[in-house]
């Protein structure tokens, strides 16, 4: 998702979720549009109050590829004065650009990241995390071996190669190599910058 979108539904996130109901139009027509799986649907629909559900649903959406905004969007139709302050929103506001620059202290990049902060990385990673855990050095191998132990769990998968690059590279598994391989796959440092905070 691009940067700007990210800030926009950040920005507007408490009343969007005051707002929204997901349920009834938004989940089934973004599920429809392949934007979330069965599982995502699932963890949303099972939060026991609407504000919950759209908050759930406002965490899912930024880590779900390029399409995503456009399609949250699309979904819209029955809250089109929602849409409508979005859009307005993205015209005038001058959004984060890819040149921002990252607002994680040196101390904490040169850090090895916690089992903590891997599982909430786990969890925020979309459809990118193959081409990150490669990126970090995972063999097709290794890649492979996770995703079978784990065919069950996406964030298991995830989790399981974040730990295993740990564990080979050692004090060398720092935030900022992290860092890097996040920007090379696409994904925006305020990703890491929520994990970490």
């Amino acid at each position: 998702m691009d940067p700007a979108h990210k800030a926009v539904l950040r920005k507007h996130r408490l009343d969007l979720s005051d707002q929204l109901l997901v349920s009834d139009t938004i989940v089934p027509f973004l599920y429809q549009e392949g934007i979330i799986t069965d599982t995502q649907v699932e963890d949303i629909e099972s939060q026991s109050t609407n504000r919950q559900k759209s908050l759930k649903l406002l965490d899912i959406l930024p880590s779900r590829g390029p399409r995503a905004f456009d399609s949250f969007l699309q979904s819209l139709e029955d809250f089109r004065w929602v849409r409508d302050r979005l859009l307005l929103e993205l015209q005038t506001a001058p959004g984060p650009s890819s040149t921002d620059v990252c607002q994680i202290p040196d101390s904490v990049l040169q850090g090895v990241p916690s089992d903590l902060e891997l599982s909430r990385l786990a969890s925020r990673l979309g459809s990118e995390w193959e081409s990150v855990l490669l990126d970090l050095g995972l063999s097709v191998e290794a890649l492979f071996r996770c995703r079978s132990d784990h065919s069950l769990s996406t964030h298991g998968a995830v989790l399981a190669g974040l730990v295993q690059w740990r564990q080979t590279e050692g004090k060398k598994a720092t935030v900022q190599r992290l860092l890097h391989s996040l920007q090379v796959a696409g994904i925006h440092p305020s990703v890491l910058e929520d994990v970490l905070m």
